[in-house]
């Protein structure tokens, strides 16, 4: 069964196509776009880049944090280049998330600006980086610190390419999953992860059409990300970014406690759902708090103080100049964890793709 979803941006707009075999609309995509010679980036082996109707250049990508930098989207744009790619024609993505934002901003940079197709081939790629038009690459100094908004004209979520994905990686994207329960989609836990992934991505759709540029009511898409993203630049990325958020989500709510913005229970929920998962919920045993204060010092939203989204009696918002010693105080309760166990410990996620 195919869905679709669509994410309305004016004349941005474009659909998401969720289920098996949805690659196979790509060349429709592009005889719609006009495009006579297409770019397809990808991550993945040659028999899973569908056909393009076009002529095509295929160059090759790696996922991953290590390629996820200027320095990447600057071979691209000069591969662009050599091929003769003009900004009447199109880029496609096919990869996961890393892969999905890098080829997106190159898209965006290049001629100022060329349509680009995602097909993204993870849980996490597939529920958060291809949709909404966010792009971004890191700097030493922090994840996501440069990028553009670049719409898509199209995403294919194809759920025959989770069927190759091990546990870990379906994990990955359980953690954005998860913490749809706090931000418009509770009660995900159990259903099809089909099912889960249209959820998923429709709640984000509307986030995203009602709020296209992150000035309000996106902010909420980055529940657990503050903490989330410190943790995997702690850590070196050996923390992956689903279980940075699955964790986050986790100290979202014993901070949002904290601050006397929710009961004790709902606090529990946080770390109930998250476990439902079989996500992780601890931090690092060596993680130093005064090095994880100041990485979220450095979040993107953090434009007065110390900024989080948090749970409250309205529901989650964007809250500023949170005082240090509650985001201390909040961290000092997290339970602790060895690295390993909390990458490999979690239970497995056996999930049927349907």
């Amino acid at each position: 069964m195919t869905r679709q979803v669509p994410v309305r941006c004016g004349d941005r707009s474009y659909d998401v196509l969720i289920g098996p075999g949805v690659r196979s609309a790509l060349p429709g995509i592009i005889d719609a776009i006009g495009a006579r010679r297409v770019a397809v980036v990808s991550a993945r082996p040659v028999e899973w880049v569908p056909d393009t109707g076009a002529e095509t250049l295929l160059l090759p990508a790696r996922d991953g944090e290590p390629d996820k930098n200027l320095a990447t989207v600057e071979a691209l744009c000069a591969a662009f280049v050599r091929s003769g790619l003009t900004r009447s024609d199109a880029v496609v993505s096919v990869g996961g998330g890393t892969t999905t934002d890098v080829v997106g901003l190159a898209a965006a940079l290049y001629h100022r600006g060329v349509p680009v197709v995602h097909l993204p081939t993870t849980l996490l790629a597939q529920v958060d980086a291809s949709v909404g038009g966010k792009t971004a690459v890191n700097l030493p100094e922090g994840k996501n610190l440069v990028g553009a908004y670049w719409q898509p004209a199209a995403v294919l979520c194809d759920t025959d390419y989770l069927t190759t994905l091990p546990p870990r990686e379906l994990r990955n994207g359980l953690g954005e999953i998860a913490r749809c329960h706090f931000i418009g989609a509770p009660g995900l836990q159990g259903l099809p992860l089909s099912e889960q992934i249209a959820a998923s991505v429709t709640l984000k759709a509307g986030i995203v059409s009602a709020d296209e540029r992150d000035t309000g009511l996106r902010h909420l898409l980055n529940y657990g990300h503050t903490l989330g993203h410190a943790l995997e630049a702690a850590t070196g990325f050996a923390l992956r970014h689903g279980e940075g958020v699955a964790i986050g989500t986790v100290f979202a709510g014993l901070l949002a406690g904290t601050l006397g913005r929710i009961p004790p229970e709902r606090v529990s929920e946080h770390r109930a759902v998250v476990a439902s998962y079989g996500l992780p919920t601890a931090l690092p045993d060596d993680a130093d708090p005064g090095t994880l204060l100041a990485l979220m010092r450095r979040d993107k939203k953090a434009r007065s103080g110390l900024t989080f989204v948090l749970d409250g009696p309205a529901g989650a918002e964007l809250v500023a100049d949170v005082p240090e010693r509650a985001v201390a105080h909040a961290l000092a309760r997290m339970e602790r964890a060895p690295l390993d166990r909390l990458v490999t410990g979690a239970a497995g996620t056996e999930a049927a793709v349907t």
